[in-house]
């Protein structure tokens, strides 16, 4: 897996990017290791004017060609934390659109084997 990580608003220290690397590695257990992954990882430190304190941003964007793209973003008072919850919520997006296509796959096999069973009792 291909990971970029940029930093908004605040320098990236070697061990927060080692921390975000070692993260969203583990990401790619989920997903098909032939194709060519990518996975864009930005943290930022942003100032909303409605919350008091630092305010840290962490948003993956992943790229798979068989998948539809995976955008996560949470916000958090600590980096670490906001970078825990969206490794969580983009595995949760994974696994369901996975766990989606292979249900698709195998509703249309059921739908198959009973137009073929009717097929067959008519024929008889």
């Amino acid at each position: 897996m291909n990971i970029k990580i940029r930093s908004k608003n605040f320098d990236l220290t070697p061990a927060i990017e080692e921390y975000v690397t070692k993260k969203i590695s583990t990401l790619e257990k989920f997903l098909d290791a032939n194709n060519a992954l990518m996975c864009e990882v930005e943290i930022g430190k942003s100032t909303n004017h409605h919350k008091s304190g630092d305010i840290f941003k962490a948003e993956v964007n992943i790229t798979q060609p068989d998948i539809k793209q995976v955008f996560v973003v949470a916000e958090e008072a600590d980096l670490y934390t906001a970078i825990d919850i969206v490794r969580d919520e983009a595995e949760r997006a994974i696994v369901s659109r996975k766990n989606k296509r292979f249900r698709l796959l195998r509703k249309g096999g059921a739908a198959m084997k009973s137009i073929l069973k009717r097929i067959n009792i008519k024929s008889k």
